[in-house]
C-alpha cells in the first residue's frame, strides 16, 4: 500500500503537498503555511522504517535540494505550553496538548531550559480534568470522550479523540500500581468504542465524528460528519493496545481496516478519502492526504511488525506519527554532568 501510494505521488504530484489520484495531479493548498512537498517530508521516516531505501534516498535528496524553509525560524519553536491549555474551557485539543508537551520537554532538554516540571504539572492537570469532566459512558455501555465547546458538553466523539485510547494505555504503565488497571481498562474501553464506530458502518471505516444521544450509539447522525479522509487515529490506538496487551483482536481490527481501505479508498492511481462511510457506493474526495503515508500506513505496518521495531521503551510518536527518542533519566543526568564539567 505504501509503495502504491508513493509511486503514484511521485508520478503525478512530485514536489506538491498531496496527490489528487482521480485527476492525476498535485495539490498545493495553504494548510502547510506555504510549504511545498508535504507528502515527501511526512513520508521520510515511513519509507525508512519499511526498508524502502531507494524511495527514502529520493525523498532525502529532494529535501536537501528543494525544500524551502525560509519562512521557518528557530525562535518559532520557543513557545509557552500554557497557550495550548488556555483554550481548554472552550475546546479540548488532546492531540495538541500531547504534541506540545513532549516537544516542549525536548526543547527544554536541548536548550537547558528548567521549565520541564511546570510542563509536566500542566499536562497531568489537563489529563485529570479531561477524565473528570469529559470521559462519558453511553446508555449502551460504550466509553468515549465527549467534546466540550463553549461551556456545553456535546455527547459526540471524533477521530481526533480516538488515539487517546492508546495514549491512556501508555500512560497507565507509568502510573501508580493501583491506578494501572483502571487506566488500562479505560484505554481498552475507548479503543473498543472507536472500533464500534467503524464496525457500525457499511464500509467498515469510521466517520469523522459520531454521537451517543437520541438513541444513537457510535454513529454519525449528520451528513457533514459521515466522511472519512484516510485518518490514522483509530489504527494508532490498535497498534498501541497490541503492543501493550498482545490481545489478537487488535490485529484483527487492524486487518479489517486494511481490507476496507483497499476496497473503498484505493483507486487506480492512489488512495482517496470517501464522503459517506454508510454507503457501499461512496463518492471519493480525490485527496491522498500526506498523513495517510506518514501515519495510517506506518501504524498499520507497526501493528503487524515485531515489538523490537521502534520499541515503545525507546521511542515515542508525536501526533503526526514521527518517532522521537525517549530521553531516559540516566541520559539527562549524564548530560547535566557533562555541562557542569564544561563549565568548570
Amino acid at each position: 500500500m505504501m509503495k502504491f501510494s508513493w509511486d503514484n505521488y511521485k508520478t503525478y504530484a512530485w514536489g506538491k503537498n498531496e496527490l489528487r489520484p482521480l485527476t492525476r495531479n498535485g495539490h498545493a493548498g495553504n494548510m502547510f503555511g506555504g510549504l511545498r512537498g508535504a507528502s515527501i517530508v511526512d513520508s521520510l521516516d515511513t519509507l525508512h522504517i519499511m526498508g524502502m531505501q531507494e524511495e527514502f534516498e529520493e525523498a532525502k535528496s529532494w529535501v536537501e535540494k528543494e525544500l524551502d524553509m525560509n519562512s521557518w525560524f528557530g525562535e518559532k519553536a520557543v513557545y509557552n505550553l500554557s497557550d495550548c491549555w488556555s483554550v481548554v474551557p472552550n475546546h479540548v485539543s488532546i492531540g495538541g496538548l500531547g504534541d506540545s508537551f513532549y516537544e516542549y520537554l525536548i526543547k527544554s532538554y536541548l536548550m537547558s531550559d528548567k521549565r520541564d516540571e511546570q510542563a509536566k504539572k500542566m499536562y497531568y492537570d489537563a489529563l485529570k480534568a479531561i477524565e473528570t469532566n469529559l470521559v462519558q459512558k453511553s446508555p449502551g455501555g460504550l466509553t468515549y470522550i465527549a467534546e466540550w465547546r463553549g461551556g456545553i458538553l456535546d455527547h459526540k466523539m471524533g477521530h481526533l479523540a480516538c488515539f487517546s485510547g492508546g495514549m491512556i494505555g501508555i500512560g497507565a504503565d507509568d502510573g501508580e500500581p493501583e491506578q494501572r488497571k483502571h487506566y488500562m481498562d479505560l484505554a481498552a474501553e475507548i479503543t473498543h468504542t472507536c472500533h464500534e464506530s467503524y464496525a457500525r458502518t457499511a464500509t467498515k471505516l469510521g466517520p469523522e465524528a459520531f454521537r451517543f444521544d437520541s438513541g444513537e450509539e457510535a454513529t454519525a447522525t449528520r451528513m457533514s460528519d459521515r466522511y472519512y479522509i484516510l485518518r490514522p487515529e483509530v489504527v494508532e490506538s490498535y497498534m498501541y493496545m497490541w503492543r501493550l496487551t498482545h490481545d489478537p483482536k487488535y490485529r484483527e481490527w487492524g486487518w479489517e481496516a486494511v481490507q476496507a481501505l483497499e476496497k473503498y479508498c484505493r483507486v487506480d492511481k492512489g488512495f482517496t478519502g470517501i464522503r459517506d462511510v454508510y454507503t457501499t457506493s461512496p463518492s471519493h474526495d480525490n485527496m491522498q492526504q500526506s498523513f495517510f503515508l506518514a501515519e495510517t500506513l506506518k501504524y498499520l505496518y507497526l501493528l503487524f511488525s515485531d515489538d523490537d521495531l521502534l520499541p515503545l521503551d525507546d521511542w515515542v510518536f508525536n501526533t503526526e506519527a514521527h518517532p522521537l527518542p525517549v530521553i531516559h533519566t540516566k541520559c539527562m543526568q549524564r548530560g547535566e554532568a557533562s555541562k557542569i564539567q564544561q563549565q568548570q
